[in-house]
């Protein structure tokens, strides 16, 4: 397997998860050690089912931030540009059920084929169409609504 092929979907794919670019390379070299240490046969399946059990894991372990400690983070922490549209489209997506959001991620920010995520869902291609239209449609309405509902 070339590593170099899967690395960045994998990591992006994390990144939005995890918002947090240190952690989200931390998650992604630990998916990845984790495959080599394992026999796969389908390489990027079994990547984003590591990746989201990572994230999972992550999840779990964090404490809720206050208001206070939540301004401090943002100061010191290094983001990329953080964009009003990148806000506006998190902040979409956060109204998602789980997988719904991680079908969006992974169609739309990794380009992943319907079929390769109709079978990490164990889903039918027409099961994932609908609920990506359905999402689609629901961010649209939130996107449009903007800073509405602020």
């Amino acid at each position: 397997m070339d590593i170099e092929v899967y690395y960045d979907k994998i990591y992006r794919y994390i990144f939005f998860k995890v918002n947090n670019k240190a952690l989200a390379e931390d998650l992604t070299q630990e998916t990845f050690l984790r495959y080599l240490k394992a026999k796969c046969e389908e390489p990027e399946r079994f990547l984003y089912t590591i990746a989201r059990n990572l994230c999972i894991d992550e999840y779990r372990r964090i404490k809720p931030i206050s208001t206070d400690d939540e301004e401090a983070l943002t100061q010191t922490c290094e983001f990329e540009e953080e964009t009003v549209e990148r806000t506006l489209v998190r902040d979409a997506l956060s109204h998602l059920d789980d997988d719904d959001r991680e079908m969006v991620i992974l169609r739309f920010v990794n380009e992943e084929p319907i079929g390769e995520i109709a079978k990490m869902f164990n889903m039918s291609r027409f099961s994932v169409n609908r609920r990506l239209g359905k999402a689609k449609s629901m961010l649209k309405e939130l996107l449009e609504r903007g800073s509405d509902e602020r």
